[in-house]
Order: C-alpha cells, then sequence, then structure tokens
C-alpha cells in the first residue's frame, strides 16, 4: 500500500510548474501545449456537470476561446507514488458566447499522474462551483478559520 504523502519541494515545484502550464494553455488556446498536458484517458468536468474526454475538451477549448483568466488560491498537493491530487480554489474570468464576461469561482480537484517519462499529466478535473451552504460550519471550520465555534455546546 502506498503512503499518502504531502509533496515534498521538487514536486511541489513541478506540480505548480504543469498547472501553470495548464492556465496559460487555456488562456493562449494552445491546444498542442493541453494535448501534451492532458493524459489521453483524462475525464474533465465542467462547473455544470458536463463530462468531456481529451478530444472533446480539445474541442471545447478551440471553439469556445472562453479563458481570460484564470486565478488559484492556496493549493493543498498531496502524492501517492506517482498520482497526484490538487485541490484548491479556482476563480475562471470567462468570455460568454454573446462576447461578455462572466466569472465563476469554486473548488478545483485535479488528479494527475507522473508518466515513465518523468512528466506529470492531468487524469482528472472537476469543478465545484459555489454555492449556497446548507448547514452551518463545523467547529473545526470555524476555529480554522479563526472564528469562535458555531455550536457553543461543543467548544469545551
Amino acid at each position: 500500500m502506498t503512503a499518502v504523502t504531502t509533496a515534498d519541494a521538487e514536486t511541489t515545484a513541478a506540480l505548480l510548474a504543469v498547472e501553470d502550464r495548464r492556465q496559460k494553455a487555456l488562456i493562449a488556446v494552445d491546444l498542442d501545449a493541453l494535448d501534451a498536458l492532458f493524459d489521453d484517458s483524462i475525464v474533465h468536468i465542467h462547473a455544470p456537470g458536463i463530462t468531456h474526454d481529451k478530444a472533446q475538451l480539445l474541442e471545447h477549448t478551440a471553439t469556445n476561446r472562453a479563458y481570460l483568466e484564470i486565478t488559484r488560491g492556496e493549493l493543498n498537493l498531496r502524492v501517492a507514488g506517482d498520482v497526484a491530487v490538487i485541490t484548491g480554489p479556482i476563480t475562471n474570468r470567462l468570455r460568454t458566447k454573446e462576447g461578455g464576461e462572466r466569472t465563476l469561482a469554486g473548488v478545483a480537484t485535479q488528479v494527475l499522474l507522473r508518466g515513465d517519462d518523468g512528466e506529470w499529466r492531468f487524469l482528472s478535473f472537476q469543478l465545484t462551483p459555489y454555492g449556497e451552504r446548507a448547514w452551518p460550519a463545523l467547529d473545526s471550520e470555524a476555529q480554522k478559520a479563526g472564528d469562535t465555534p458555531v455550536n457553543e455546546e461543543h467548544a469545551q
């Protein structure tokens, strides 16, 4: 069994670099770069739940030319052997089909595989947009954010 660990400095730098290349390639509509960054078996789940394979994702990128800016927040990187999982906030500034702009923000989960050539490639991507919170924050979430616990009886 392979242990899941946080990424070491070298792996962290490599993963952040490949994510940066992905962002730049989407904005530039650099299909050759995206083809090299995406594993042939990639599953890309867009925010509204539309699922694309590699060919569809490249077609979607070329056809819509949607990405104007991609901003990431603090990322959590975990590694298990040659598989890495990146999770964290993402904000996409997008071009609309009508010629306007819109912003979509949420949390992205990305799974990458290190190939035999040592290069990391994206296996999976899913963006979950921020939405209405149905339940109050857990005490542990409030404490992490520096707030007072929501459930006072659990604070003791």
